[in-house]
């Protein structure tokens, strides 16, 4: 089911686009001081991983920015247990093609990681097809641990998770990934998916294209592979500052 692109509201100054013969169509400037609900809604809330995901983890700072909050508490056995979130547009925005983009400022901390991706609502349906399937794109993963340091990660899953899951992946360095905010993309066309960190081009492939209409989530999960999450300095934020999806009028 295709939702329709919201109205886009005038800005002060309107965005230029990433790319010629690309309008906007949809975009958050993360104002005000509520989530808006008309946009997002909270991503997969309960237990997910090693952590429980919670709408207070989930905030706006009041300056034109989401804050997704990793956070220690001790459990009614006196344990600790890791709150986190998310948001996703699962309900309020569906879209196929154009291109996505995401200015985020990453976590410091070890033990969970932070992401903007493009998920199908038909993952694992239409096992060996993935255009219509869908596709698991993940824009940026990013762990502030080990190797992962400075890397940014691209990857794609198709065909669900069990055993007929299937996967392609591209890393790189970009130093001090965790200082400052940078802006984290996807161009996504029927025969390709293009990645762009701060405007440049870092990973194209045409092995798996979705084909279908696909939502936007923003998260934080805990887990292993990000490192011990009980050696994190909690509480610690990720932010976004706005995200945007533009598209050809065609």
């Amino acid at each position: 089911m295709f939702i329709a692109p919201l109205v886009i509201a005038a800005l002060a100054v309107a965005p230029e686009p990433p790319r010629p013969g690309y309008d906007l169509v949809w975009q958050e400037e993360f104002d005000g001081t509520a989530l808006d609900e008309s946009k997002w809604s909270l991503w997969a809330l309960g237990p997910r991983r090693d952590a429980i995901n919670t709408a207070d983890a989930v905030s706006l700072d009041g300056h034109g920015r989401l804050v997704i909050t990793t956070s220690r508490h001790a459990n009614d056995e006196g344990h600790a247990e890791y709150h986190t979130g998310g948001v996703w547009t699962r309900d309020t925005f569906r879209t196929r093609y154009g291109y996505f983009e995401a200015r985020m400022k990453v976590q410091t901390e070890v033990g969970f990681w932070s992401a903007f991706w493009v998920q199908s609502p038909a993952m694992g349906e239409h096992i060996g097809d993935p255009a219509n399937g869908g596709v698991e794109i993940d824009v940026m993963e990013y762990l502030c641990n080990g190797k992962h340091l400075n890397l940014a990660q691209h990857t794609i899953h198709w065909d669900g998770y069990g055993d007929d899951h299937k996967s392609a992946h591209h890393e790189l360095t970009v130093p001090d990934t965790h200082v400052g905010f940078h802006v984290y993309a996807l161009e996504w066309t029927p025969d390709e998916l293009i990645f762009f960190i701060d405007g440049k081009e870092t990973w194209r492939t045409d092995k798996a294209v979705p084909r279908i209409e696909q939502y936007i989530i923003l998260s934080c999960e805990v887990g292993k592979w990000a490192g011990d999450i009980a050696d994190a300095d909690l509480p610690d934020r990720v932010l976004v500052d706005w995200v945007r999806v533009w598209q050809k009028p065609d």
